[in-house]
């Protein structure tokens, strides 16, 4: 059995005038998040063997708070692959990761995590937490993955059970949806 944890990046700040994408910023809206997000994983003495992540700036920014609210050192590996990737990339990503890792933590991107839940989990409706995911993956969500594998390389469609699935406002109703 290996437990993968999905950790999309926080909320990004599309007022920043940055000129690549890569490069934008978390808001304060999304470090506040990060940072519950952190809390709730040390709150439920989530373990994690190794982080890999998309090197992009707001994945850094999300890390960097996630990991404050953690409370426990990561040292994270920079997977470039991850930014803005394909679900079939993504798998790739998973099936390179070290036998010697049993619980693996990846941020990074949508719709790429969400498409990468939805494949990995079956559809036989026996899932009520797929079909939130199913309608939305937000900002700073964390999807926990049970595979009922032995090894990475072995990870493909319908092998895994979806745990938990955490948004932000599941842990504080001010970081719900944004009304206008």
């Amino acid at each position: 059995m290996k437990r993968l944890t999905l950790l999309r990046h926080a909320k990004s700040d599309w007022d920043d005038p940055v000129e690549r994408d890569f490069d934008r910023p978390l808001n304060r809206r999304g470090e506040k998040a990060a940072l519950l997000i952190g809390q709730f994983a040390r709150s439920r003495k989530m373990q994690f063997d190794l982080l890999v992540a998309s090197p992009a700036m707001r994945v850094v920014q999300t890390l960097d708070t996630f990991l404050e609210g953690y409370s426990d050192p990561l040292e994270p590996h920079w997977d470039r692959r991850i930014y803005l990737a394909s679900v079939a990339t993504l798998l790739d990503v998973v099936r390179d990761l070290p036998e010697t890792a049993d619980s693996a933590i990846m941020a990074g991107h949508n719709p790429g995590l969400e498409e990468l839940i939805l494949e990995l989990v079956p559809d036989d409706g026996a899932s009520p937490l797929r079909e939130d995911v199913e309608v939305k993956f937000p900002t700073a969500s964390l999807a926990v993955l049970d595979l009922a594998i032995d090894r990475w390389a072995d990870a493909k469609q319908d092998v895994a059970t979806l745990v938990s699935f955490t948004r932000p406002r599941d842990l504080d109703p001010a970081l719900g949806p944004e009304t206008r």
